[in-house]
């Protein structure tokens, strides 16, 4: 019975409707044991009769078998599996352990799984309950987070129940939520007096209800111990109400009233992972203990046996487990371990006799490092790190228990539990001797600094690390010193780069054919920063090379791929750097490997930016926003806070670019974070030239120079150039060219040339500046960054209209202002439009523009279909269901007033995003 809940089964209520609607839902009911989650998701599963329901419970043991949760949760729509499309088929399948393969994509996971529920859904709507979400295991609840964010208009419900203050809870924060509390006062003494079948004195009642503070469970446990005379209140109540912690103390005088062979079957259950009836009646036999020890009526008050093997309450599990003295615990497992098969399950097994030896075994650790390393294989890395724990703890040798830790430490950073790694790593320090297997540990905190925020300490100790290293692993130690730049450059400290470079010259050089991309990518850096520009560009540009035209991609260390980010960008290499980033994001994809993936959509929306993509890159942006924070992954938020703002910035978008910028410098102000302050100037300079609020584009552009940043890239010299030959400051103009054009020069690159040639142009006399501009155009043609081209051909008729040639200014502000247009750089297509009408020119007329109504989910997705694609090979690439795909198409449709895909094309194509 549910006494009250009129708001929490109101909310549970919409959640129904919406799915019953063609919609639908997700929620998490989040609140102390005991407070009624179970008893709304009870009640909201006997009010969806009309949809297909699965349902699971998480189970709180020291084991993570990836996916096992999930499995679970959807045996009802498993006869769906073979109509999956091959690679979300295999995903499953793998994940699993249904078949064998290799490493499983957890995005793909999460798209099958998508894709299976909705399929399903399309015949009757679907309901998933998860109960205990707080002790899924990491990988399943992962993939049920994913695919909640991505529900839209599929006709499945997701309801999750969760204890306060787990630190796994965090994979559905962003989830609508509902906090669920404490009964009424008038509802508790209800509830109060059904549980106890009568009446309550009103002074008990009220002692009750105030020391239980409405808890449900509470309510109904300490109310059915209630003597007839404690209810009338003729036998006072002494002493603190067994509630709380006391509460587990009474489950555990029921358990211990019960034989010894029903005491000892309910330990069978708690210990077993999955409810698997037949596994523990076969470890019951073992033990020699009959089907007559459920039948007794005080078990069944605890334990439900059909029609699987459930607990009644969560908290029951964990009194009956940890209630029972270790030997009995050592002996269920070992029955338990028993009756696995090692063929089929061989990962549970060594689980259970990994819990049923009472100290070292180096033959149970041994197995369980094998089950760790077929864990990896399913993508489960947070399964992985437990198996090899558990076989540290186990293994009798220090320094091989050392390495298991470390191990483990590294298994943890991939699963994204940087804190938790961090914690192993520690553990295995005192134990590690031998000081190569100490440097590498110091590197592995190195990485785990930078994905826990922390890249100026980072790179401290990757620094440190790799001096340690270099006496036994040249090769190794400058791999370590790639990783500190590259996170020396996130930390955004000007000092850094200098210590990562003086590092660099102590380690031995690596040339020849035994040279790697990184070992290029090195000493293409600290040439650079020795103004070497033509040995460094060459060095990076055959770094990039290296990875680029099918060669294979480097390793998933996201420091090692920012070096390559930095690389193609400072050579002004569009195809490269397009290239480059394509395909690490998918081989990202096709590893799991989320932080590489993160960072590589980071690197690509900056790609689409310098592109004049910019709904593209605005899409990226939030697909990589939404990774990271499901991740717990802090470092990326800056840089993808500032990439939205050069979009806003480019596009002309005023308001919410200096709003943006505001919070930004606002927040960097006490972290001296010189590079992203650098990054907020470099958008503000580009704002305000569109605005042709030049002396303000003249300050925030020397703000950028002031950073002396390594790489001419990350300060766009350009826009200073502009700003100040627009302001009259020619000496400002004039250093900056000194500074830059060796650089450009060397790169030896259509874009870079091409920015050269236009800012000679602006410093040129009269006599000269014509071809400078020509000859920059002519160049920028010759490669994909349409912004930079339109910016040519506005300078050059702007110079031209100076000049008094009015006709060949108004050819070169027109094309620019269509460039412009079909961009949507909205402020420098007002520039444009207001120089041409200064030549005479008043008939200006241009299309709609672009679709700005269109939010970057429905500009991806109508890009794609425009380019051809179907919705389900949309839903595919942007990990949304096919239903999801059609709603948002029907929006798009609405809102562009077409009726047709190929409609679409058209439009989209005219006002040039068919390519954004």
């Amino acid at each position: 019975m549910l006494v009250g809940r009129t708001k929490e089964t109101g909310a549970l209520e919409d959640i129904l409707a919406a799915v019953r609607d063609g919609l639908s839902g997700a929620l998490v009911l989040h609140g102390e044991a005991g407070i009624g989650k179970t008893a709304l998701l009870d009640w909201a599963a006997g009010k969806a009769g009309d949809m297909q329901l699965a349902r699971v419970a998480g189970l709180e043991t020291e084991m993570d078998l990836g996916h096992a949760g999930l499995h679970q949760l959807l045996v009802p729509f498993l006869d769906g599996l073979d109509r999956l499309p091959a690679p979300q088929q295999a995903a499953l399948q793998t994940a699993f352990g249904l078949v064998a393969g290799p490493l499983p994509d957890r995005f793909q996971v999460g798209l099958a799984v998508l894709t299976l529920l909705t399929d399903a859904a399309a015949g009757r709507p679907v309901l998933c309950v998860v109960d205990d979400a707080q002790w899924l295991d990491r990988a399943s609840a992962e993939v049920l987070g994913f695919v909640a964010r991505r529900l839209l208009a599929d006709r499945v419900g997701m309801l999750f129940a969760v204890r306060d203050g787990e630190e796994r809870t965090l994979v559905f924060d962003g989830l609508p939520e509902l906090p669920v509390g404490g009964l009424a006062d008038d509802e508790a003494r209800e509830l109060l007096a059904v549980s106890t079948g009568g009446a309550v004195d009103p002074r008990v009642g009220e002692r009750i209800v105030d020391e239980t503070a409405g808890n449900p469970l509470a309510l109904v446990e300490f109310g059915a111990e209630l003597t007839a005379g404690e209810l009338s209140g003729a036998v006072p109540l002494t002493g603190p109400l067994r509630f709380g912690g006391r509460l587990e103390e009474l489950y555990l005088s029921r358990v211990r009233a019960l034989p010894a062979d029903a005491q000892t079957l309910l330990l069978v259950v708690a210990a077993d992972q999955l409810g698997d009836a037949a596994k523990v009646w076969r470890a019951a036999g073992q033990l020699g203990i009959g089907p007559e020890a459920a039948t007794l009526p005080a078990g069944e008050r605890l334990v439900a046996w059909t029609p699987g093997l459930r607990f009644r309450h969560p908290l029951m599990r964990s009194v009956v487990y940890y209630g029972a003295p270790s030997w009995a615990r050592w002996r269920v497992h070992k029955a338990l371990a028993a009756a696995s098969d090692p063929e089929r399950d061989p990962d549970r097994r060594a689980w259970h006799l990994s819990q049923a030896v009472p100290g070292p075994d180096e033959e149970v650790a041994a197995e369980l490092e094998r089950s760790a390393g077929r864990a990896c294989g399913r993508g489960g890395w947070a399964s992985s790190a437990a198996f090899l724990e558990r076989s540290a703890e186990l293994t009798p040798d220090a320094r091989r228990r050392a390495r298991r830790l470390v191990d483990a430490a590294e298994a943890k950073l991939a699963a994204g539990e940087t804190s938790a790694a961090r914690a192993l790593l520690d553990r295995a320090a005192p134990d590690l001797t031998d000081p190569l297997a100490n440097a590498q540990a110091r590197r592995l905190e190195g990485d785990i600094l930078f994905a826990a925020g922390e890249p100026a300490t980072a790179t401290s100790v990757l620094l440190e690390a790799a001096r340690m290293i270099e006496p036994h692993d040249a090769r190794q130690a400058r791999n370590t010193l790639l990783e500190a730049f590259a996170a020396q450059f996130v930390s955004e400290r000007a000092a850094g780069t200098a210590e990562v470079l003086q590092a660099q010259r102590s380690v031995p050089r690596i040339t020849g054919s035994q040279a790697t991309a990184g070992d290029l990518l090195l000493d293409g850096f600290a040439a650079m920063a020795e103004r070497r520009y033509t040995a460094g560009s060459g060095l990076l540009r055959e770094a990039v090379a290296a990875v680029t035209g099918g060669h294979p991609m480097p390793d998933d260390a996201p420091q090692r791929f920012l070096a390559f980010r930095l690389a193609a960008a400072e050579l002004y290499d569009d195809s490269a750097w397009r290239e480059v980033a394509g395909r690490w994001v998918e081989r990202a994809r096709d590893r799991s490997a989320l932080p590489a993936m993160v960072a590589g959509l980071g690197f690509q929306a900056h790609s689409q930016l310098a592109e004049g993509r910019f709904a593209a890159a605005e899409a990226t942006i939030a697909e990589a926003r939404a990774l990271a924070e499901a991740m717990g992954h802090r470092i990326y938020a800056n840089g993808l806070a500032n990439a939205e703002l050069e979009v806003l910035a480019w596009r002309g978008h005023e308001a919410d670019a200096r709003s943006l910028a505001t919070r930004l410098l606002r927040a960097m102000a006490d972290t001296g974070s010189g590079r992203g302050i650098l990054r907020v100037h470099k958008a503000l300079a580009a704002l305000e030239l569109g605005l042709r609020n030049y002396q303000e584009a003249l300050r925030h552009a020397l703000k950028t120079v002031a950073c002396q940043p390594l790489l001419s890239y990350e300060s766009r010299p350009e826009l200073l150039i502009e700003a100040a030959i627009r302001c009259g400051a020619r000496t400002a103009a004039t250093a900056a060219m000194e500074a830059v054009a060796p650089r450009w020069l060397a790169c030896q690159t259509p874009w870079s040339l091409g920015l050269l040639a236009r800012c000679q142009a602006l410093l040129a006399d009269d006599d000269h500046a014509e071809a400078g501009y020509r000859l920059s155009i002519e160049r920028l043609r010759q490669c994909q960054v349409p912004p930079e081209l339109a910016r040519s051909h506005l300078l050059y008729g702007e110079w031209l209209r100076r000049q008094r040639r009015r006709r060949g200014a108004r050819e070169q502000l027109r094309t620019a202002y269509e460039l412009f247009g079909t961009l949507g750089m909205e402020a420098f297509a007002h520039r444009a439009r207001t120089e041409l009408r200064a030549t005479g020119e008043h008939t200006v007329t241009r299309g709609g523009g672009t679709p700005d109504a269109l939010t970057p989910q429905e500009a991806q997705i109508a890009r794609l279909a425009a380019e051809g694609a179907t919705n389900q090979q949309i839903a595919s690439q942007l990990f949304i269901s096919a239903s999801t795909v059609d709603y948002h198409l029907r929006k798009v449709f609405r809102k562009l007033d077409v009726t047709s895909r190929v409609r679409l094309a058209h439009i989209l194509g005219e006002r040039g995003t068919a390519t954004g």
